[in-house]
């Protein structure tokens, strides 16, 4: 006797392949990167000392870092918390690169560079669920008067 679920598709390989990578950056973020951050771990301490913007900006990475790892998590949000943390990456290189490139942690700009390929790839495979922000953000424009309608 066979029995069929009606309504169940199968997953693509690629959608599996997508969710696993999203699981293993959100644990790595979740359980490495953010607690540091957040807890004022010495090291982080020091790192975002020597960038120079203050401990608030270290707090606040730790945030933007979280609520993105959550966000992989979450199957409508995985696209958009990918294109954040791909954001998030970026800045970070272009700090270690600059800011840091004469310190002990000039050498996170390739892992950093690394994960923000990685979220880019992700943001990639979620494009589909880009676009809905995307025309929420275009219908929100669209209502606003133009500036030569105003003078």
């Amino acid at each position: 006797m066979t029995t069929t679920t009606v309504g169940v598709r199968p997953r693509r390989p690629t959608s599996t392949l997508l969710w696993a990578a999203q699981i293993l950056l959100a644990a790595f973020f979740l359980f490495v990167a953010v607690p540091g951050k957040l807890i004022g771990d010495h090291g982080a301490v020091q790192e975002f000392a020597a960038i120079g913007a203050g401990q608030w900006f270290r707090v606040l990475v730790g945030i933007i870092e979280l609520a993105g790892a959550i966000g992989l998590l979450v199957p409508g949000l995985a696209g958009l918390a990918a294109a954040w943390l791909a954001a998030d990456m970026l800045g970070a290189t272009i700090t270690n690169v600059t800011a840091l490139r004469n310190t002990t942690y000039a050498d996170n700009a390739i892992m950093t560079a690394i994960l923000f390929a990685m979220f880019v790839l992700l943001a990639y495979g979620r494009r589909q669920q880009l676009k809905r922000p995307a025309a929420a953000v275009r219908r929100l424009t669209a209502r606003r008067p133009s500036l030569e309608a105003q003078t």
